[in-house]
């Protein structure tokens, strides 16, 4: 069976809030875990395991994502629709890598997705500027996806470039022997 007890309310006490002075203030603008519970308790020992160095990695992961998001910014829309298609076939190369069990990075699938997901957060963006509403959005959105030309992705034209070089060296060394 199962008890519940329920204590009075002068039993409970509930610890201070610490008081935040200026000098505890970092560089990372963000929810810390360490203010919400001020006693290293087992639960927040969970979250927060070295709350110095982890805050300071948090600030440099956002500032790369920053700089790639100014980066992204300064193309153009075409630009950035071109990207997205070599991106997407480069995340389908990397699938059928991982199908004939090839090596690969793992990791370049969450960073292609995210890249991905952030020029079209961009492309997006410039269409609500633009006063283009979510509807009219989608319905360009699949007009753009139709008249996309299948093309090989970057890194397949560079592997069959490397392939006709070889071949091409190949056929110079036999006709030079022959």
């Amino acid at each position: 069976m199962l008890s519940l007890s329920i204590a009075s309310p002068s039993s409970v006490t509930l610890p201070p809030k610490p008081i935040l002075s200026a000098s505890s203030k970092s560089t990372f603008h963000g929810i810390r875990i360490s203010h919400l519970c001020p006693a290293r308790t087992a639960l927040c020992a969970r979250y927060v395991r070295n709350p110095s160095s982890s805050s300071s990695s948090l600030v440099v992961m956002m500032a790369k994502r920053e700089e790639e998001l100014k980066e992204i910014r300064t193309k153009t829309t075409e630009a950035i629709n071109e990207e997205i298609v070599d991106l997407k076939g480069e995340l389908f190369m990397l699938r059928l890598q991982k199908s004939a069990r090839n090596e690969f990075k793992s990791s370049e699938f969450r960073r292609m997705r995210k890249r991905i997901a952030r020029m079209l957060t961009v492309k997006r963006e410039r269409e609500i500027e633009e006063g283009i509403n979510k509807r009219l959005s989608r319905k360009l959105d699949r007009q753009w996806k139709k008249s996309i030309v299948v093309r090989p992705p970057p890194s397949l034209k560079k592997l069959q470039e490397e392939e006709a070089a070889a071949e091409a060296k190949e056929a110079k060394e036999a006709k030079e022997s022959a």
